[in-house]
């Protein structure tokens, strides 16, 4: 019989619903059971795409004398931590504190007032490799609720204030100085990281960084040290050379179990494409390559391919595991390949992409490029250009025969705060490549959130799926939202975009804002109470809530000349200067909008008589990296009255496209000539050579 998941829609939980294991949702019926029947409350946190959460479901949960020891003994709720990152965080908290470490699946006993008292993560049934066998954590959690409940009621409690103390986070706004000395003082903790050999920061299990990898082009921008860019395209062109990258299908899996990025944990997430491929725009505008435009066009294409719904929300995750095995989905052996493309082609194939016998994967062979393709064709004998086409047309028959494979399961839920980077992401790829149907997906998602994923009075809901939204939204919702919308105004000069990004602009001040000390809560003030009320201050494999919050007002204060928006975001940076220093690889979206808000930030407007003159102006603009300004346009869609302060006055010169820079309170005198355009750019954001 399933349990009570089965009247859940994430999918994670849905997976649970079948198991012997009496599970819970989230919710006070569970906690009413806990009190009456006076047992501790086993929490179990993952998602979807979580390996190891498949594995201690299949080793523990699925096994009927683990869930008979569970169901009698305990009151076992199980949550999804991308709808619920509100408990996650907290929790993930109180086992860091415990262990010292975290991660997922993430497993918590709580009192019957939800305090934590004892957690880890992943536990083998039975004792295994050092680590406690599940059975005999439960066996000991049993005995000192029986025996010792004081000494639980004494860990419970201290554990609680420490979470208060931690979730507080940061600082009161003080008189920390707010100076460039932030932005650049990261470097150096950046460059002691930093990989020399295989790109990226630190060892195995290696993630992207790509807050880090965008803060270090606005240092280099700002000092112009090459060493700050090195940094950047080494680890752009290790990462999609690797296996991280999927070299047929495009995009890239959630990180690398080594330091050279050639075996990935094969889950692809939403967010991570997301955030990369920002990364890979902002990079293809400082240099000027080709390969990364490759990037990111082939990120984008496999988003809209496999990862957007029929409405045009992105859906969640991509799992890593097909018929029962992580990463069978994306490996090959040297026979499959010659088969499919013959001897000669697949011999060429196999050369580049490092294909062999042995295998670099468990007997199969996860495809990456060791060498470049110059190197390459130098080894075959062969002209790069030819030896470039030869590869697309083996990759696609490859790619045709790997589509008829099983495909690993979709996590096919809706949630707002990864769609607004991806629409950020699209909006910000759309201009760079010239490629309007990024910014017809980008549009199609804005319009979903909006008409699907809010409340009559306005508030944003967190998540959708097969019809139907619900949790309360957290502070990267609405962060992420109006990051994107801006993003999107940027992109196509509708002044709707704008005016629904001020609307959710407010509502985030009025119910996230910390009032007494500057920031934001991670929750809304009129939110479910838990026992701590966070503020998301560290990137994680996300932006922070906070960073992302200071991004959408500063962009937003630029933009519409609204100086109580910039004022907002001063309070939450001065109650961050103190971490800037302390742990600025930490602090990447914060010090992003850090460098925007600090500047100096030109405010840019295109005047043209149609659109054609408009767009030919902002390719001049949208082809440079050019990160510390904000764009309006005419002529542009709906009513513009927000961003009258900006556009008053300003209108073609003889009817020729025209190009205004203001900074600082003045204004530039207006150019309209191609030549004097291209210069004029060219003062603030010199073309990639």
């Amino acid at each position: 019989m399933p349990n009570r998941l089965a009247k859940e829609s994430s999918p994670y939980l849905l997976q649970h619903k079948n198991n012997p294991v009496d599970w819970y949702p989230w919710g006070d019926e569970a906690f009413a059971a806990a009190k009456k029947l006076d047992r501790p409350i086993f929490l179990s946190v993952g998602y979807s795409a979580c390996h190891w959460c498949h594995v201690m479901e299949h080793e523990s949960f699925e096994d009927e004398a683990i869930a008979k020891k569970l169901n009698d003994n305990f009151i076992c709720v199980k949550v999804d931590r991308e709808e619920r990152p509100d408990v996650d965080q907290i929790y993930m908290n109180a086992v860091q504190a415990l262990t010292g470490r975290g991660g997922w699946p993430m497993s918590v006993f709580l009192t019957h007032d939800l305090r934590p008292f004892y957690g880890g993560t992943y536990w083998p049934p039975k004792p295994r490799q050092g680590m406690p066998g599940f059975e005999n954590v439960l066996d000991a959690i049993l005995d000192a609720w029986k025996n010792r409940r004081t000494a639980i009621a004494e860990q419970a409690q201290q554990l609680t204030d420490h979470l208060k103390q931690v979730g507080a986070g940061g600082a009161a706004a003080g008189e920390v100085k707010l100076v460039p000395e932030l932005i650049t003082g990261a470097m150096p903790s950046h460059a002691r990281l930093f990989d020399k050999t295989h790109g990226g920061f630190g060892d195995a299990p290696k993630f992207p960084h790509p807050m880090d990898l965008r803060l270090l082009l606005r240092i280099w921008r700002r000092t112009g040290k090459a060493e700050a860019l090195e940094m950047v395209t080494f680890t752009l062109d290790k990462m999609a050379g690797g296996g991280i990258y999927d070299q047929l299908g495009g995009g890239f899996h959630r990180y690398s179990v080594d330091a050279e990025w050639l075996v990935p944990h094969f889950e692809k997430m939403l967010y991570d494409n997301a955030l990369l491929t920002a990364a890979y725009v902002e990079a293809y505008q400082a240099t000027g390559r080709n390969e990364y435009a490759t990037v990111i066009r082939e990120t984008c294409d496999f988003i809209l391919r496999e990862m957007t719904g029929p409405d045009g929300g992105f859906f969640s995750t991509q799992d890593a595991d097909s018929e029962g095995v992580e990463g069978k989905f994306y490996v090959w052996t040297p026979s499959e390949i010659e088969k499919l493309l013959g001897k000669e082609a697949a011999a060429e194939f196999n050369t580049c992409y490092d294909v062999t016998p042995a295998g670099n994967f468990e007997h199969a062979n996860i495809l990456n490029l060791p060498k470049s393709l110059d190197d390459c064709a130098k080894s075959l004998n062969k002209p790069v250009a030819d030896l470039r086409s030869s590869l697309a047309v083996s990759r696609a028959k490859l790619f045709e025969a790997r589509d008829k494979r099983i495909h690993p399961g979709l996590d096919d839920k809706i949630l707002v705060n990864w769609n607004g980077l991806m629409l950020d992401a699209l909006a910000r790829a759309a201009g760079p490549l010239n490629e309007p149907r990024y910014l017809a997906a980008a549009q199609k998602t804005a319009n979903f959130l909006l008409e699907k994923l809010r409340r009559a009075d306005g508030r944003l809901l967190h998540a959708y799926r097969h019809g139907v939204a619900k949790f309360d939204a957290y502070l990267d919702d609405y962060a992420a939202l109006i990051d994107g919308l801006t993003s999107l105004y940027e992109a196509d000069f509708d002044a709707r975009w704008l005016d629904e990004a001020v609307r959710l602009a407010d509502v985030m001040l009025a119910r996230f804002y910390d009032k007494t000390a500057g920031g934001f809560y991670y929750t809304a003030d009129d939110h479910e109470q838990l026992i701590a009320r966070n503020k998301d201050l560290y990137d994680n494999a996300t932006p922070s809530g906070t960073g992302l919050a200071a991004t959408a007002l500063v962009r937003l204060g630029k933009l519409c000349g609204d100086q109580e928006y910039l004022e907002y975001a001063e309070k939450t940076f001065q109650s961050l200067g103190e971490l800037f220093e302390r742990a600025p690889t930490a602090m990447g979206q914060s010090l992003l909008a850090l460098d925007l808000y600090l500047g100096p930030t030109q405010e840019v407007v295109v005047a043209a008589s149609d659109a054609a003159g408009r767009d030919e102006v902002l390719k001049q603009i949208r082809t440079r990296f050019w990160p510390n300004k904000v764009v309006a346009a005419l002529p542009g869609t709906g009513d513009a009255k927000r961003l009258a302060g900006l556009l008053t006055g300003k209108r073609p010169l003889q009817n020729a496209p025209t190009l205004f820079i203001c900074e600082n309170y003045t204004c530039r005198s207006p150019v309209s000539t191609p030549e004097k355009i291209t210069a004029e750019c060219e003062k603030y954001a010199p073309a990639a050579k």
